[in-house]
């Protein structure tokens, strides 16, 4: 027999054997998936018909959704028709309502941040207003969620909210509802004289269209020689949308991600579509440990591609794709469906969720094991991690007197207090806690109901527990430790002197917030800002921004 033909004959049996082996692979797999749907729909039958109380079956059923998976990864959910909403105002970063966060505080709901130009805002809704009443209902301790949905209707329709207004008193409003759309850019502008600095908060629907807004706007300004795309805390969202921005600094056709799936239709490539906006002006990308996902995409991809320096510090590490999956009865799979790799070929996911630990705990991927990959002028990155920085930045440490300040609502509450006392303040770029702000605000803490963290006091008191068990307590050691008590004890005031530089930058953005809304806070934030500073330094030679990207000036 011809050896063409026989390996042709043996090359057919092979595949056919390799159907076979994979067919019996997958009626098993499905055998054992109808075995186990069999036990728990008999398990709950059970249930429902013999248990001593009454069952929730809603509840029942997608608690035990819930707990499968979890099993799997994070970002694998079901999606209830009741919560369809809220997943469309993530996706679409649109609904019908007034326009403002709520937060939830003692039993009690609070608005928190109405946005600028909103039915809210416009009526006068003020963050620290406490909502007493809906549309003539009370509404006591009801849930977060319950309010969140007595709010939201169609547009054009009328709400009436009764807030207890600190300082003054019941407040009866009738608000319009509208379509609320909210900026995924909340800021862009000069910083520093010469940086064109664009804050985007998330990657929806019309994150790339205002993102080119604002290049378009900032590149027409000779004073601008550099960009800065802000990602630090975006969590991500839509994956074309990071692609579409990508394109705006790189040539039409430039491959930015490849996605990989199990199964052949959830793997492709994605390249860019549009003419760029600037492929030449020097771009930073600022990122941080909160920056995932998408950001990550048009961070790694831009680093890859050596478009960008990126600044700040190692971002989340999140490579995983997902799509929504409709299901019965309205509801909504969102799921999983591949990992993505940026141009270098790398994969920047942290966590193998394949791979748990028999307590069902997952772990990073240590840097040891990490493998390297080359940018197009062949710097090295690696994968397994997230992306890291080109230059990292360091921030100041935030203080227990400062989280304590924030957790338990000290500076907003001193900001609600302000924004009653003073109908103005100066522009924002203007605006700063002066000594007699700070010194109101030190006036403001009650010493008897401020509580610290008392890490220092508690592990100081363990020692003693354990040095008395060891049997090393005796009177020097006693006297040692009462020197560490007394050195260790807070002193409230002395607290508030030393760490003012902290605070008072705390206190700056809650009370600009109240005047000047998301677009104040985030330019009173960018004053003091280390990676502003970075960047700065970055552009003191021009030369090192080419060297960090690998080319030659």
């Amino acid at each position: 027999m011809n050896a063409r033909i026989k390996k042709m004959i043996l090359g057919v049996a092979l595949c056919v054997l390799g159907a076979m082996s994979l067919s019996a692979t997958d009626a098993k797999r499905d055998t054992e998936i109808v075995r186990n749907l069999d036990t728990f729909n008999s398990l709950y039958k059970e249930l429902n018909a013999f248990y001593v109380d009454s069952l929730d079956a809603k509840k029942n059923i997608e608690t035990a959704i819930g707990a499968m998976l979890r099993s799997i990864d994070p970002y694998t959910e079901y999606v209830s028709a009741n919560n369809l909403d809220d997943y469309r105002v993530l996706s679409t970063g649109e609904y019908g309502g007034i326009g403002s966060g709520i937060i939830s505080r003692d039993g009690s709901s609070y608005f928190s941040e109405p946005y600028e130009g909103s039915p809210a805002a416009l009526a006068g809704i003020r963050p620290g207003d406490k909502i007493v009443m809906i549309d003539g209902d009370s509404i006591g301790s009801m849930a977060l969620d319950k309010v969140s949905e007595r709010l939201k209707g169609e547009q054009n329709t009328t709400v009436k909210v009764v807030v207890d207004r600190p300082y003054v008193g019941n407040v009866e409003m009738s608000i319009v509802r509208k379509k609320i759309k909210q900026n995924p850019v909340p800021y862009y502008g000069v910083q520093r004289d010469s940086i064109g600095y664009i804050s985007l908060t998330t990657f929806n629907a019309n994150s790339a269209a205002e993102v080119k807004k604002a290049l378009l706007d900032l590149t027409k300004n000779k004073a601008v020689k550099t960009i800065a795309l802000d990602l630090r805390g975006n969590g991500g969202g839509l994956l074309e949308s990071a692609v579409q921005i990508v394109g705006m600094f790189v040539p039409k056709g430039t491959e930015v991600l490849t996605q990989k799936g199990r199964i052949k239709q959830n793997t492709r490539t994605y390249k860019t579509t549009q003419e760029p906006v600037d492929t030449k002006i020097p771009l930073v990308v600022l990122i941080d440990g909160s920056s995932a996902s998408s950001s990550e995409i048009v961070a790694g991809s831009l680093q890859d591609l050596d478009r960008a320096v990126i600044v700040g510090n190692r971002s989340y590490g999140k490579g995983l794709v997902q799509t929504s999956r409709p299901l019965p009865y309205d509801g909504i799979l969102h799921v999983t469906i591949a990992k993505y790799y940026i141009p270098s070929g790398r994969l920047i996911q942290a966590i193998d969720y394949s791979r748990r630990k028999a307590d069902g705990s997952v772990e990073r991927i240590p840097d040891s094991l990490t493998n390297v990959f080359h940018t197009a002028n062949g710097r090295e990155v690696r994968d397994g991690g997230g992306i890291t920085p080109d230059i990292e930045v360091e921030y100041p440490k935030v203080n227990r007197l400062a989280y304590n300040i924030v957790r338990d609502y000290w500076a907003m509450d001193f900001a609600t207090k302000y924004r009653s006392e003073h109908e103005t303040i100066p522009a924002v770029e203007d605006f700063e806690v002066n000594d007699s702000i700070y010194n109101q605000f030190k006036a403001f803490i009650n010493p008897e109901k401020f509580q610290y963290d008392k890490v220092c006091e508690d592990g100081l008191k363990q020692l003693r527990e354990v040095a008395d068990t060891e049997g090393y307590m005796n009177d020097s050691t006693k006297e040692v430790f009462a020197q560490l008590e007394k050195l260790l004890k807070h002193d409230l005031q002395k607290d508030l002197d030393l760490h003012r530089k902290l605070i008072s930058q705390i206190l700056a953005v809650e009370i600009v917030q109240r005047y000047y809304y998301q677009r104040g806070e985030c330019i009173q934030e960018l004053k003091d800002d280390p990676a502003l500073d970075a960047i700065v330094k970055l552009f003191s030679d021009p030369r090192e921004y080419y060297k960090k990207l690998g080319i030659k000036k």
